[in-house]
Order: C-alpha cells, then sequence, then structure tokens
C-alpha cells in the first residue's frame, strides 16, 4: 500500500488529472485484489451524483448513475453518500437499495457492493469509493485496510481538482458581478468559427453614468449600479452569453436566431430590461447605456476584427448620442480610426510637451497698434513640423484630450502674459479657443482661474473664444453660472467664427457675450459683392448698440480693411497685418510696437470690448 499511495500522491502533486490519478487508483487496487471491481463517484454541491473512475465497469454503466440524486434507497454509492455512512450490500440481487438498479449490475457479474462517503475537509461529501464483488459477500478486514488508506488519497485529489476548478472560475468570472469576465470573452472568442457570414455578431454594451453616480453617492453605489446592469443584461441576453468585459462596459456574444434577425428589437430589449430604477438608500439610480454591434461578415478573416468592428459602433453610438443602438457598417472604421489616430497623437503631445502656443496680434485698424493677442494651440511634430489646431481638431471632441489641451495652453498663455508684463508691456488680452468639450467636465471655471491666479495675473488679462456654433449646446444654467462669476472677475467672452452659423443674433440676447469675432467667410464677402458688406454693417450696428466689441477676422489685404473701417469695425486680425508668431517672434512685435503705442489705447479699447 504504500507504493501505492506514493504513485497518487506524485500524480497529485504533479498536477496529473484528476480521472487519470483515480482510474491509476482503481487499476492498482484491482492488481492487489483480482476479483474486486473499483468505482469513484463524485457528488456536488447539489448532492448530485456524476461518475468519475471505473476502468473495469463499460461506460454506460456509469453514465446511468450521472445527474442521480444521492438518497437512501440509491443503491450503495446513492445511499452512502447520503447516509454520510459506508454501506454493504452483500447480496444485490435481494437489497431493496437496489431493486432499480440490480439488472443492469447483475447482468455484469456484479453481485455485492461496498460503498464508503469520501468528505472534504469541511465534511462535505463530495464522493463515494466503491468495491464491487463478482460473489456475494461482504469486504474482508484486509479490504478494509485498503478502503482505509485510499479515502484520504481519494479526498486529496479530489480537493486539489476542486480549487483548480476555483481558480479557473475566478480567473475567468468577475469577482464583483460574478459573470465571465474578459479572460472568459477571450476564450469564447477564439472558438468563434468564421467561415459563415452572419452566423454570429458581438454587442458591446457601455453604461452611460457609473462615473456619475460613483461621483454623487459613492462607489458602493457604483457596484450596486454594476451588479443590476450584469443581472439584467443576462436575463434579457439569454440564450446568448454576457461577460463583463470593463468597467463600464459589457460584451454580449449573440448567437441566438431571432436576435440575429432582428438586432434592433434584440438591442432595444436589452436597452428596456436595464432601465428599471435602482433604489440606493432612497434615491432612484436611472441605469442607462449605449450599444453597439457588428455580424460576421465577408471578408471577416478573425473574431477579432468582429470585436472591433462592435467597439467602433459603439464609439460612433456614445458620439453621436448616447442611449441608443448602433451596428456596424463598412466605412465607419475609417472615419473613427482618424480620430482616435488624433486622440492618440495629441495624447502623445501633451506627455511630451509637444504642445506649444502661438500668437496672431489684433490691431485697430485705423492705426495699426496692436492691442491684444489670439493664441493659438499648435502641435511640434516629431520631426519638428508644426501641426495647426484644424489638423487635430477631431481629437478635441474627446472631453479629456479637450480639458487637458486647454490647461496645458492656459498654462502656456498665463506664463507668457506674465513675463511680458514683468518686461513692462501693457498688454491688454490674450484670446484663448476652447472646444464643446471643455464644458462637458465641469472643471473649465476652475481651470482657468487656477491657471491666472498662479501666475497672479487678473482675469482681466483673459477672453475665452466660443464657436458660435457651440451656442446650442452652451444653454445650461450652471454653466451660464459659471461663467458669469468668472466675468465678475474680469474675464471676457468672445463669439468666435460669427456668421458661420448664419449669423444668429440669439447668442447675442441670451448669452454672457462681451465681444463677437466676424469670421473670415462673411470678411472675404466684400470683394464679392455688396452683400457682405450689409451683413456686416448690420452686425456693427447691433453689436453698438449692445455694447459688445466686434473683431473682424482673416483680413487678407488693404482693401478690406480699408472698406471695414469705413462700415464701423474697429479692430481685426490676419495675414494682411501678421502671420500667426510663436512666442520668441509674438515678444519682438510686442515691444516693437511699444509698449507706450498700447497705453494710449488702453482706455479705448476698455470701452470697445467691454
Amino acid at each position: 500500500m504504500l507504493s501505492l499511495r506514493n504513485i497518487i500522491l506524485e500524480m497529485i502533486a504533479k498536477g496529473a488529472d484528476l480521472k487519470a490519478t483515480i482510474d491509476r487508483l482503481c487499476q492498482e487496487i484491482e492488481s492487489l485484489v483480482p476479483d474486486l471491481v473499483c468505482s469513484v463517484l463524485t457528488v456536488d454541491h447539489d448532492g448530485i451524483i456524476h461518475p468519475l473512475a471505473a476502468p473495469s465497469l463499460p461506460d454506460d454503466y456509469s453514465a446511468a448513475f450521472d445527474g442521480l440524486m444521492i438518497g437512501p434507497e440509491l443503491g450503495s454509492c446513492g445511499s452512502a453518500a447520503y447516509l454520510r455512512k459506508p454501506v454493504i450490500v452483500a447480496d444485490i440481487a435481494h437489497d431493496p437499495r437496489w431493486a432499480e438498479y440490480s439488472p443492469a449490475a447483475l447482468s455484469l457479474g456484479l453481485r455485492a457492493c461496498w460503498s464508503t462517503p469520501i468528505f472534504d475537509e469541511n465534511e462535505r461529501v463530495i464522493g463515494t469509493f466503491a468495491f464491487y464483488y463478482r460473489v456475494a459477500r461482504e469486504p474482508t478486514s484486509a479490504e478494509q485496510e485498503i478502503v482505509d488508506a485510499c479515502i484520504p488519497l481519494c479526498s486529496i485529489a479530489l480537493a486539489r481538482h476542486d480549487r483548480v476548478l476555483e481558480r479557473e472560475r475566478q480567473a475567468n468570472v468577475d469577482a464583483l458581478t460574478q459573470i465571465a469576465n474578459r479572460a472568459s470573452f477571450g476564450v469564447a472568442l477564439s472558438r468563434l468559427i468564421c467561415t459563415e457570414p452572419g452566423a454570429w455578431g458581438i454587442f458591446v454594451l457601455d453604461l452611460d453614468n457609473l462615473k456619475v453616480i460613483n461621483d454623487s453617492f459613492g462607489h458602493h453605489a457604483g457596484d450596486m449600479l454594476l451588479q443590476a446592469a450584469a443581472e439584467r443584461i443576462t436575463a434579457a441576453a439569454l440564450p446568448n452569453r454576457t461577460f463583463r468585459i470593463g468597467g463600464d462596459e459589457f460584451a454580449i456574444l449573440v448567437q441566438s436566431p431571432d436576435a440575429l434577425h432582428e438586432l434592433d428589437s434584440f438591442a432595444a430589449s436589452l436597452l428596456e430590461g436595464l432601465c428599471e430604477p435602482i433604489n440606493f438608500n432612497g434615491h432612484a439610480i436611472m441605469p442607462k447605456a449605449t450599444i453597439g454591434g457588428a455580424i460576421l461578415s465577408h471578408g471577416d478573416l478573425s473574431a477579432d476584427v468582429v470585436r472591433q468592428n462592435a467597439d467602433f459602433a459603439l464609439y460612433h453610438a456614445k458620439e453621436t448620442g448616447r442611449g441608443g443602438f448602433i451596428r456596424y457598417w463598412p466605412g465607419l472604421d475609417t472615419r473613427i480610426t482618424h480620430r482616435i489616430a488624433a486622440i492618440r497623437d495629441v495624447d502623445a503631445a501633451l506627455r511630451e510637451g509637444r504642445i506649444e502656443a502661438h500668437y496672431q496680434p489684433i490691431v485697430r485698424l485705423d492705426t495699426r497698434e496692436i492691442v491684444a493677442l489670439e493664441a493659438l494651440c499648435r502641435l511640434r511634430m516629431a520631426d519638428g513640423k508644426l501641426l495647426a489646431a484644424a489638423a487635430f481638431r477631431e481629437a478635441t471632441t474627446d472631453a479629456r484630450i479637450a480639458s487637458e489641451l486647454t490647461q496645458r495652453m492656459l498654462a502656456i498663455v498665463s506664463a507668457d502674459v506674465r513675463a511680458w508684463l514683468d518686461m513692462a508691456i501693457p498688454l491688454q488680452h490674450i484670446g484663448i479657443n476652447v472646444s464643446l468639450a471643455d464644458f462637458h467636465g465641469g472643471r473649465l471655471d476652475q481651470q482657468i482661474a487656477a491657471a491666472f491666479a498662479g501666475q497672479g495675473l487678473s482675469l482681466e488679462h483673459l477672453v475665452i473664444e466660443i464657436a458660435e456654433s457651440a451656442y446650442p449646446m452652451l444653454r445650461d444654467k450652471s454653466l451660464i453660472e459659471a461663467i458669469e462669476a468668472l466675468r465678475s472677475r474680469g474675464l471676457r467672452v468672445a463669439l468666435d467664427d460669427f456668421g458661420t452659423g448664419g449669423g444668429l443674433l440669439m447668442p447675442l440676447l441670451s448669452m454672457p457675450v462681451d465681444m463677437i469675432k466676424i469670421d473670415k467667410v462673411l470678411v472675404d464677402r466684400l470683394a464679392v459683392d455688396g452683400a457682405g458688406a450689409a451683413v456686416i454693417g448690420g452686425l456693427l450696428h447691433t453689436a453698438r448698440d449692445l455694447k459688445i466689441g466686434v473683431v473682424a477676422e482673416g483680413i487678407e489685404n488693404e482693401a478690406q480693411a480699408v472698406q471695414l473701417m469705413r462700415l464701423g469695425c474697429e479692430l481685426g486680425q490676419g495675414y494682411h497685418f501678421s502671420k500667426v508668431l510663436d512666442r520668441e517672434a509674438a515678444t519682438s512685435l510686442l515691444v516693437l510696437n511699444g509698449s507706450d503705442a498700447i497705453a494710449r489705447h488702453e482706455a479705448a479699447w476698455r470701452k470697445i470690448a467691454r
């Protein structure tokens, strides 16, 4: 027995397969007692029997016991597991516990059976160890010694196997939601066949409000949201499998014919099943989600391609309006890939300090003296070339990138203004462009205040320029209040690109606006016909009545400058006066312009701009 024990323990230690280990145990015992047949069954947490090892018995005999519930009248093994003690049946043919199962045993020449329960370290029955005899008899004392030696070996092997399964389960199950995780999703994708277009698809679902819930109620509420979402998505998606693949992201492997045939209906059922409010300490938390989906198509060489297409669709869905479903279509990836590449490039430039501020002067049209500057963002490429903001504008639709770009520009500009003032150049103000995405994070006012306070500067030196096209999205009460708070400290607001959105006058009436910047599109019309002059003249008249300053952008020749002056425009900028300059060149130009000249027009500028 010592040799047998060492053989089995060595197999367990080396991580041998459980069935192979127990098969070997049975075979070694049967070689010691030739008229004996050995069998081992397992019992799961629900009390269900499963065959494990019986190398000398036909597979169909063992399979007949698979899935049966343990009980007091279930042969020797089922009874031993139920009663938690050995059960000896010396005569299978006449024992009531074998009444239903004796024909199968007797047909194999099995006349007696002795079964002993196997316990784990917590005294739970996890299996049974049985000897069958070909004659009707009871076990001998020698056989009792064999069983006493083998039960601990079985217990050790089963316990190790359970630990391995649990580690695998934990590796493939999300700890918070208890559904399959990203690793499990990767395994599922690797097993998919990509030869039949339309055979399966992938949905990627993103919870829209997890961050808001975490920030408002704490992470415990966020965890509750994730658990409820996982449960609801899983239920609504059945029989399709659901995975949690990220913080607030879930994936669904769509394989059922009904779902594949009606993708929109399937997506709608997921969103509907998710939206029931969750009660958290008296607060109603409303789960919301956005879904992107893709179906295996001709030319999709791998599951990863379909997964990426679903990601593209989700990305587009979140950009165009959260809360719905977008199915991938050919060409969508090109558009999104371009934007993702832009975000990646700008992100790298931010990390590597390759974002620069360049400046274009704003001048009085009558004297051509510089009264202000507009700061323009530039990205320095690895080869030293500069990219204008238009080349990476797509990246600024990402709220994080927009916020970091603005913060970087504020830091550069505030430092430059500080340096110019220390050089006794009484610069009036610097204009900085802000994007719509800058307002989404709710931190723009804090960023502005911190950057200028850090340099000991008054906010009177700053104008934030907001594109006219962003106006419809900027009517949030809290946003208006934040801007007004900064304006009370001297900051001014300019409506940029005015005229490109149809020249709407409503922003001048309802938004806190200190000046408008007439877009180059209108300025260019001055040289074509009288329409541009009429529109600009009307804008100048309205602006004067509202005490709003006006700057004409994109002036490229003297004729435009003269005509604008005749219409009553006092300020302008454009290549006719100066190209965009780096800090050194801007400094030289400011010094050349002369602090006295700027100071002479300080009072006039304040009157115009306020």
